[in-house]
């Protein structure tokens, strides 16, 4: 295996754990969202409900809440958005290197 290999597999094994492990580590306990959590943190500092400020635009549009089905896929789009703009804009990066290094090996060979 090759040095760059390795360190694949080591990041790929390391990333797993981090998944896998609070879930054996954690038994029983409840992975709530960050927008569960800042609401009853609210409601235990204001000492009453929490009322949001508005109401979500697709919510308002469809006359109710969205389903999770939904909530998830708009939630995958964008994140899949988000990794073609970064890997575009990386690939970017990577071929304005490649273009320079080969200009400036073409120039200081003449």
């Amino acid at each position: 295996m090759t040095k760059n290999t390795k360190t694949v597999v080591i990041l790929l094994v390391i990333a797993a754990l981090i998944a896998i492990v609070p879930l054996f580590a954690l038994k029983g306990a409840e992975f709530g969202g960050s927008d569960d959590a800042g609401s009853e943190m609210i409601s235990e500092i204001q000492g009453k409900e929490y009322e949001p400020w508005f109401t979500p635009v697709l919510e308002t549009a469809l006359g109710g809440e969205l389903p999770g089905e939904i909530e998830s896929l708009i939630f995958c789009l964008q994140t899949g958005i988000g990794v073609g703009i970064v890997a575009f804009v990386l690939g970017r990066f990577v071929e304005r290197k490649k273009w320079q290094d080969k200009d400036n090996n073409s120039t200081s060979s003449k």
